[in-house]
């Protein structure tokens, strides 16, 4: 029975896996695409106007956010990125290892997933592409691009400016001014984050749940 168990919890640990590797193909796919088509800043409609690829960088977390303009902040928040990434696979191999269902493995993939496509660009990009700038970036013989090990720029380019006007005057505040819903520029990797935290936090209670054979088993032990 054991056996058995065993056999079934790795395969569902392949199968998280191979969620987690596709996320990534994707997110980088697309990123690779972007930096080497794209000037920097340039941008093209997707779907209409409220749907735009828009090509930036950024040194800092998911949506641009940054924890320091320092150096020593990229080095920092890239270091976070792979004890992060390390610790997500040990802890998809917990989850699985538990019993948890597959709700709560998708979103732990899609977590651990955007958390390394991220950290591939905070690694690597810096030292395998060419600044991208007012000429397109060109792939590099590794060690040749503009930058060193652990501070690559994040490569951003999903822009979802659904609502694009200027606030009513009569608002308190904020009349008159320009407002963009939604304004951050992303990335594949961050929306996987996004998605994986935000349903783990509105559907916690069923997805953290273990089956109850796995709890009955437990409290026999």
């Amino acid at each position: 029975m054991a056996a058995i168990k065993s056999t079934r919890n790795s395969v569902k640990y392949r199968y998280t896996l191979l969620i987690v590797f596709l996320v990534i193909f994707i997110d980088q796919a697309v990123k690779y695409y972007v930096k080497t088509h794209f000037y920097y800043g340039e941008e093209v409609n997707v779907l209409g106007t409220w749907f735009k690829l828009h090509f930036i960088e950024n040194e800092g977390m998911a949506y641009g956010l940054r924890l320091s303009q320092a150096e020593t902040g990229k080095l920092i928040l890239t270091l976070f990125r792979l004890v992060a990434v390390v610790f997500g696979f040990y802890f998809l191999k917990k989850m699985c290892n538990k019993g948890y269902g597959k709700g709560a493995l998708i979103c732990g993939s899609l977590i651990l997933a955007g958390a390394f496509g991220n950290l591939i660009d905070s690694l690597f990009y810096g030292l395998i592409f060419t600044e991208s700038s007012f000429h397109l970036a060109q792939l590099v013989p590794f060690g040749q691009g503009y930058g060193k090990l652990f501070h690559g720029k994040v490569v951003d380019m999903l822009y979802f400016p659904i609502v694009d006007a200027v606030l009513p005057k009569w608002i308190p505040f904020k009349g008159g001014q320009h407002f963009i819903f939604f304004e951050p520029i992303f990335n594949i990797a961050d929306a996987a984050i996004s998605i994986g935290v935000l349903t783990f936090l509105f559907f916690q209670r069923r997805l953290l749940q273990l089956p109850s054979r796995n709890l009955q088993s437990e409290t026999q032990l």
